[in-house]
């Protein structure tokens, strides 16, 4: 008799994703924070305080390896990968590039595939990608940095919570 991988205690099951029925329609309460911030009406904690529990669409977009030339003198790809989109500001700093609905990242580049993500994940893996910034809807209405200590913070799974003073603080396990 032939066991089958899910007959072993020790197999290991892909995970599915926690957004399968995502229709890409941004998270209403991230939606109207970004709207309020740049309306002024909204603090920059409070919409953080929305980010960290919202979907985010991380663009991956094919980058060429290898080109071969052919005998016929014309290129051709040999290799591509695929790759999230980090960009470099004024300031030669990183940032990884993050969307809140397929409009915004259609309107950036309509050929990239989203990824959803958890925002700590997306800003966990800019801190792993070595960028000081996560940037949403680059190329949106109401574009959002999230960057240094901020971002350090939301990536380590911390959250904004507002006092009682009506100030705000940040929240989080000292082992994260």
């Amino acid at each position: 008799m032939t066991a089958s991988p899910g007959d072993r205690p020790d197999a290991r099951r892909l995970q599915g994703s926690a957004y399968v029925d995502d229709d890409g329609s941004a998270d209403a309460a991230l939606a109207d924070a970004l709207l309020g911030h740049a309306r002024g009406s909204v603090a920059y904690p409070e919409v953080l305080a929305r980010l960290v529990d919202a979907r985010l669409l991380v663009p991956v977009v094919a980058v060429l390896g290898e080109v071969e030339v052919g005998d016929d003198g014309l290129a051709r790809d040999k290799t591509s990968d695929m790759a999230a989109v980090l960009l470099t500001g004024a300031d030669g700093r990183l940032a990884l590039l993050a969307f809140t609905d397929l409009t915004a990242l259609a309107a950036w580049d309509p050929a990239a595939r989203p990824v959803p993500v958890a925002a700590h994940l997306a800003a966990a893996t800019a801190v792993q990608e070595g960028a000081a910034a996560l940037v949403l809807d680059v190329a949106g209405a109401h574009p959002l940095v999230v960057a240094d200590d901020d971002l350090q913070r939301i990536a380590a799974g911390w959250r904004p919570v507002r006092l009682d003073d009506g100030g705000w603080a940040w929240l989080g396990s000292s082992d994260a």
